[in-house]
């Protein structure tokens, strides 16, 4: 009898071989018999595992209550007698079996599924009763444990005898004991996989339950590990991966490497798939079968390891992918070393659970569902992941993106389905990188998650489906998709939940997106939509800061920055450190790329592009930046001056038109009128009202020139860093404003303080582009402090600014909850435009409209800018953490849809 799995797919848990000084102790087949105590004179020690369904067998009478009591937790047994008890309000009650059974399975199914070792306290010597219950532990990917009480029946009818509320006719024992003899033989082919069979009442009372841990549980090591893609064959780059790697190879009498060891007591871990396709099997086998003997490394099996260790067992298997290879090579080797393959390839298991759960290895991957469960479903999935059904245009099997679902809390580390580069995805990450396909040799350092390569000294098998194409994110192994972002999609994001993208949106975002944006590759994030502060009621104002200061104060934001707004375009700068930094996260050489908010190139010149790239390549190089946040490259939220450098064309047809108008038509308006008042008539109103009118305009014209300068070059062209949002392996918008200001200025001082020519670009100027970004910090809860806030608003717009923007000190912030608040995110920024701003965005004339203007709704604004901030941080929290393409391209794609939602274009 084994003691491994549920199905008859192959054995899942058997005794790993050569793994006791890791995998615990080995539990020897229980037989189905009654065993002699041991020598200490101790009674019969049954085993358990730790996370099963235990199924009571005996008459009534047999003492299967009292032996629940006496070895498990009362939580841990569930009782039909219990259960009959909670539908009728009597446990005797037989008419209510039916129904009490159907709690006691929902009862035992949800503890199955959360993992618990669940005891089933019936009499369960009906067969049809016990198929149900092995079912349910089927269901769940747990061990059924069968433990029958054979009492004899006399001794069971006398203690029916002593209780007062239960007495059963005379024929039901008897006739329980019948089907209990029946039942005996076939418990193991009915799917049990311990039986334990205690045989008279001293048996019973002796009997001790001792716990045991499943075979794939090694919480209790912590690591380091190093953890190995697959190798197939690729004896050579595994050796130069583990030197790599620090450890130490042993070689035996003829130089063969047999272990390795790290000096610093790391363990290796190998995610299977050690055989076919290379060079030389017998030698990664040798090497990875002596660590493992040797307490250095874990090793997992891969489908590969299955199919050849059938081969090799004589079991009849379709001789393909590699397999002659290894059974060529392994045929010039001794018989005694064949035998010791076959041992440790039956002894492996399917996947381990590492480092207190945090950490899972397996072959092809595991939902979190089957983490550290027993079966054959596991097995096939941990060896083989599942398809669709489907196959691709070159025959192989479509792979069911399980990964791109999967939300537990454990890293899932696995190989099988080769990539070109491996990349974390949802808490997981293939390690398979195509080394026998002249690809690479891959290696993860957990808990550190740094990934050790190693290149393939040729390519030794060739692969069926080519390593890379030239569709952007194929070198992650997953191309983008039009059926990632076409028709209706949802994004989930860490800090706002799910967000929603209408189709409508997404078909307006996919135009944008395929005509106009920048390589989708360099693209990583898109800046929010920023929602105005709440309607002043101030006379003759719009917009004050007083409304953005008690709206952060009630958030129970007390610090609050308020940061100049500039007369420009929102930018995104992505600064390369030197023009192959960007290959190794990006894929793409060059210096950068500099884009708008709807993903476009800022700037239709090259070579301008690459001269302001240059300049803040050479700014951030010599204010240590790219130095201290230890990257090769830099990802920047700026505003790019000036206004009319990107929208010259609407300048002069919205902006400019108006003022041209009204100065064509008004002058002589006005002569006319005050050549009827001199003749008499009473035109005072109407001549007051187009003087207004003409002043409105004229304040029109100034207001949007003031964000208009020619510019040649560099010269006249002004880049205001506020935020430096990303560098490699961090996502730094999340940190404090005055962190972010602070690393700003270092960038407008190294630019202010001049270089060589070449750091321009090589156009020779070297007039400063930096442009500081002035600021004020604001305490909400104290008075002078908001009116020196207030003042300074003021200040900055009564000499022509735009205005201020007011952020929250610490960046991101959750409001307090209660009076009908949630408690969500608190508004990453208001902007708070002046009076004269808003000319251009109003009309010249809109202080008359004031009272008309203020029933501007704002809450679809700030739910957008939320939602938009969300989706921000989440691309950039993916591109942190290394994730494909298509991952980070999600959310920058789902902040373009929802820019072409219906919202007020002047908020």
């Amino acid at each position: 009898m084994t003691d491994d799995v549920l199905s008859e797919s192959p054995l899942d848990e058997a005794a790993p071989a050569g793994q006791a000084g890791t995998a615990g102790a080995v539990n020897p087949a229980e037989p189905a018999t009654p065993a002699e105590p041991d020598a200490s004179g101790r009674g019969r020690r049954l085993p358990v595992t730790d996370v099963s369904l235990v199924v009571l067998i005996g008459t009534s009478g047999a003492g299967k209550s009292s032996f629940a009591r006496k070895h498990f937790l009362p939580t841990q047994v569930i009782s039909s007698d219990f259960c009959r008890g909670l539908v009728a309000d009597d446990e005797n009650d037989q008419s209510a079996s039916s129904e009490a059974f159907d709690v006691l399975h929902y009862i035992v199914g949800k503890r199955l599924a959360a993992g618990r070792l669940t005891v089933v306290d019936a009499t369960n010597v009906q067969q049809e009763a016990r198929k149900q219950l092995v079912r349910i532990a089927r269901d769940h990917d747990v061990l059924p444990i069968a433990i029958v009480l054979d009492i004899p029946p006399g001794v069971c009818a006398e203690r029916n005898k002593t209780r007062p509320d239960r007495q059963l006719p005379a024929h039901v024992i008897p006739r329980q004991n019948r089907e209990l003899r029946r039942s005996l033989r076939g418990l193991e082919r009915e799917g049990f996989r311990k039986v334990h069979i205690l045989r008279g009442e001293a048996e019973v009372e002796s009997a001790e339950i001792v716990p045991e841990k499943r075979f794939n549980d090694l919480r209790h090591l912590t690591g380091p590990f190093d953890i190995v893609g697959d190798i197939h064959g690729c004896r050579s780059e595994l050796e130069t991966l583990l030197t790599r790697l620090g450890y130490t190879l042993t070689r035996d009498a003829v130089n063969r490497p047999v272990d390795a060891v790290h000096p610093q007591g790391r363990t290796a871990v190998f995610v299977g798939d050690l055989v076919d396709r290379g060079p030389d099997t017998p030698g990664v086998l040798r090497l990875v079968m002596g660590m493992v003997a040797a307490g250095h490394a874990i090793c997992v099996p891969g489908n590969h390891e299955n199919k050849l260790g059938r081969a090799m067992d004589g079991k009849k298997v379709t001789v393909s992918h590699g397999l002659q290879e290894s059974l060529d090579q392994l045929a010039g080797e001794s018989e005694e070393f064949r035998a010791e393959v076959r041992a440790f390839m039956r002894g492996l298991i399917s996947h381990y659970l590492l480092d207190g759960g945090a950490l899972v290895v397996c072959h092809a991957g595991l939902p979190e569902k089957y983490h550290g469960r027993a079966s054959g479903r596991v097995r096939s999935h941990a060896l083989y992941g599942d398809t669709t059904g489907e196959t691709d245009e070159y025959g192989l099997p479509v792979r069911y993106p399980w990964a791109e679902e999967y939300r537990g809390r454990a890293l899932v580390v696995y190989g099988h389905t080769p990539v070109p580069m491996a990349s974390f995805l949802n808490n997981t990450i293939c390690l398979d990188t195509g080394c026998v396909f002249g690809g690479s040799l891959t290696a993860l350092r957990y808990p550190e998650r740094e990934l050790v390569g190693v290149e393939a000294e040729r390519e030794w098998y060739e692969p069926v489906r080519p390593m890379l194409t030239d569709a952007p994110g194929s070198r992650e192994g997953r191309p983008l998709d039009l059926a990632d972002v076409a028709g209706r999609r949802v994004v989930e994001t860490t800090l706002h939940g799910r967000v929603a993208v209408r189709e409508e949106n997404a078909a307006a975002a996919l135009e944008v997106m395929s005509r106009f944006a920048i390589d989708p590759r360099l693209l990583a994030y898109l800046p929010p939509t920023m929602a105005p502060s709440a309607t002043s009621r101030r006379s003759g104002y719009l917009e004050h800061p007083e409304e953005a200061f008690f709206a952060y104060r009630e958030d129970g934001v007390q610090q609050v920055i308020c940061e100049e707004k500039h007369m420009g375009s929102r930018a995104v700068v992505l600064v390369a450190r030197d023009d192959t930094a960007l290959e190794k996260r990006f894929g793409i050489a060059g210096p950068g790329a500099i884009w708008t908010r709807t993903g476009r190139a800022f700037l239709s010149d090259d070579e301008l592009t690459s001269a302001v790239l240059g300049r803040v390549r050479a700014a951030a190089e010599r204010s240590g930046l790219f130095e201290e946040l230890g990257t090769g490259w830099l990802l920047l939220d700026a505003e790019l001056m000036p206004w009319s450098l990107k929208a010259v064309e609407l300048l002069r047809r919205q902006y400019a038109a108006v003022g041209a108008a009204a100065g064509a038509a008004l002058p002589p308006v006005l002569s006319v009128l005050e050549q009827a008042a001199g003749r008499g008539l009473d035109v005072a109103g109407l001549t007051a009202r187009q003087r207004q009118r003409a002043a409105d305009a004229q304040a029109f014209v100034e207001a949007y020139r003031r964000y208009c300068w020619p510019t040649e070059g560099l010269s006249g062209i002004r880049l205001a860093p506020f935020q430096v949002l990303a560098a490699e392996g961090a996502n730094l918008a999340v940190r404090p404003h005055d962190e972010h200001l602070a690393w700003a200025d270092r960038l407008v001082e190294a630019d202010h303080a001049g270089g060589t020519d070449s750091d321009d670009g090589g156009d020779g100027s070297r007039t400063p582009i930096l442009h500081r970004t002035g600021r004020l910090l604001v305490d909400t809860t104290d008075e002078a402090s908001v009116a020196a806030g207030i003042a300074w608003w003021e200040e900055l717009t009564g000499a022509g600014g735009e205005g201020m923007v007011v952020k929250p000190l610490a960046s991101l912030v959750r409001g307090k909850a209660g009076e009908g608040r949630p408690g969500g995110l608190v508004q990453p920024g208001v902007k708070v435009r002046g009076r004269e701003y808003l000319r251009i965005i109003y009309g010249p004339d809109y202080t008359e409209y004031l009272d008309q203007l203020r029933q501007r709704f704002l809450g679809h604004k700030r739910s957008l800018a939320l939602r938009e901030y969300a989706l921000g941080l989440e691309a950039l929290d993916r591109l942190a953490a290394g994730e494909p393409l298509w991952r980070v391209h999600e959310p920058v794609f789902a902040v373009l849809a929802l820019e072409s939602e219906p919202v007020d274009p002047r908020l």
